[in-house]
């Protein structure tokens, strides 16, 4: 049995003011379709966060729906996706039962009671992201707080799992590693949940951290993200998961190629608009640009970009130096006493320490 694994499409997703649902149209139907093509799989899950916010721009749902004819339909491929936290489980859900008919699985909300989805004698449960409030509703238990007891709470509900079983979730495991372009679930460590919850499952796909390699584990694996969304993601690789099972499940990757990479460059501007250097660049990627000149500018992005049109953030080296100077300086002042705040003024002001009587003075022991 073969199943594809990927997560994190994040449809509609705009990335510092730019639109990228026509990247995300071309890496879908250009790279991933032929990875499926290739790989002829018994099933694809595709484990939350299908949209990028729970009211989707009109353009992200008809890509979706496309995708979806695109492998139910038209490769008669079992698809089984569950709801992220930037989905809006009702959303997602509608019509679910009618669409299960024609082998499209969709789980937006945790239904006691619901058993796996059989495909190819494999049994897979799906776990939408739990929010805790909704299970503490839905199972009638007070205790429920965070979501390590949310996931507990579900997973005893299913009983008896098999040992070939496959766990779909959408959490935040402890000790997996974050990117900027992730939501919080919650303040704290509330949102995350151990992962020994998923140890009953013979394999667990999941959603939610965009890093494919956020935990190291070879029954437990995020797919990561479908494009880079953060410069926080700029050195990653992003790839689906092709799940094969062989006495066990063992895991392969493949690697997804999008019309432009998101990157981040660094020099001065002499040096970033010199065609020396940037004849071998792809100039028309996603691009942070990092400025290292130690002097005045002008009009910079300007210039920038009438050699890299996409720029999307610029960042000069110099200010980022003095927001941080300015940062350990405010933290020092935070941590110097009033006395000590108004010598240092003192000396500032009149070029020298203050004298023994000034001294007495700021600390109350006498007139001046």
């Amino acid at each position: 049995m073969k199943w594809i694994h990927t997560a994190d499409w994040h449809l509609g997703k705009i990335v510092h003011g730019r639109h990228m649902t026509e990247d995300q149209r071309i890496i879908l139907f250009e790279s991933f379709l032929q990875i499926v093509d290739e790989e002829q799989p018994d099933a694809i899950i595709v484990a939350g966060d299908l949209y990028d916010r729970s009211v989707p721009p009109v353009e992200a749902v008809d890509l979706l729906d496309e995708m979806w004819k695109a492998l139910v339909l038209e490769r008669n491929i079992p698809v089984l996706a569950i709801a992220g936290n930037h989905d809006s489980a009702e959303r997602l859900q509608y019509s679910s039962k009618l669409l299960t008919k024609v082998g499209l699985h969709i789980v937006g909300k945790y239904e006691p009671g619901a058993g796996p989805i059989i495909v190819a004698g494999i049994p897979f449960y799906l776990m939408p992201f739990l929010e805790p409030a909704r299970i503490r509703y839905t199972l009638q238990d007070e205790t429920i707080r965070t979501h390590h007891d949310a996931l507990t709470a579900v997973v005893e509900s299913f009983g008896s799992i098999d040992a070939r079983a496959v766990g779909i979730g959408h959490s935040f495991v402890a000790g997996g590693l974050e990117t900027d372009s992730e939501r919080q679930l919650s303040v704290g460590t509330a949102g995350q949940v151990a992962k020994g919850l998923y140890e009953p499952f013979g394999y667990t796909a999941l959603g939610h951290l965009h890093n494919r390699d956020a935990l190291r584990d070879d029954k437990i694996a995020y797919s990561g993200s479908l494009m880079k969304y953060s410069f926080s993601e700029a050195n990653h690789v992003k790839s689906v998961d092709v799940i094969e099972w062989d006495g066990g499940w063992t895991r392969r990757r493949r690697p997804l190629q999008a019309r432009r990479d998101l990157r981040i460059l660094t020099g001065t501007l002499n040096e970033l608009l010199d065609p020396v250097f940037y004849q071998d660049e792809k100039t028309d990627d996603y691009l942070k640009i990092v400025l290292t000149d130690e002097s005045a500018l002008f009009d910079p992005m300007a210039k920038l970009r009438t050699v890299y049109p996409n720029i999307l953030h610029l960042e000069l080296e110099l200010l980022r130096r003095q927001d941080e100077t300015s940062r350990f300086e405010r933290e020092t002042l935070e941590r110097q006493s009033i006395e000590d705040v108004y010598m240092e003024f003192y000396k500032a002001v009149h070029g020298r320490d203050a004298d023994e009587m000034v001294r007495r003075f700021v600390e109350g022991d006498g007139p001046i």
